[in-house]
């Protein structure tokens, strides 16, 4: 599964987990029916991330239509972003973020949780 994500890290099978992490989630624009998200993931752990997949669920049935400094994948409200080629490393203190467009109907709620190789993350 990890290939068909695009996860690109260190060769060894899936990343393994995080050791603290905060993920801030931002609606930068929307309209009608669309919208444009950001999202950061800071590394908050003492040591550098070598591959890495951020998961979440949308609670309001939105569907990413297109992503961008991730390749991300959605099965029902599912949702998980997995590094590029060129970001695969997250160092200590550091953070790394991407971008996605997306549809929704009736509501736009943001998620309110996040994991990072399987971490539960602090959102903001």
């Amino acid at each position: 599964m990890a290939e068909a994500l695009g996860w690109t890290g260190d060769g060894g099978g899936d990343p393994g987990p995080a050791t603290g992490c905060a993920v801030t989630y931002a609606v930068t624009s929307q309209w009608n029916t669309g919208f444009t998200a950001n999202v950061t993931v800071k590394n908050t752990g003492t040591d550098a991330i070598s591959g890495w997949r951020v998961a979440w669920s949308y609670p309001s049935g939105q569907q990413v239509t297109s992503a961008w400094n991730a390749t991300v994948t959605q099965t029902g409200s599912q949702v998980t972003a997995a590094n590029a080629a060129y970001n695969g490393t997250i160092g200590a203190g550091a953070s790394v973020s991407f971008g996605l467009n997306g549809s929704w109907v009736g509501a736009n709620t943001a998620p309110g949780a996040f994991t990072l190789n399987g971490t539960t993350c602090t959102t903001g």
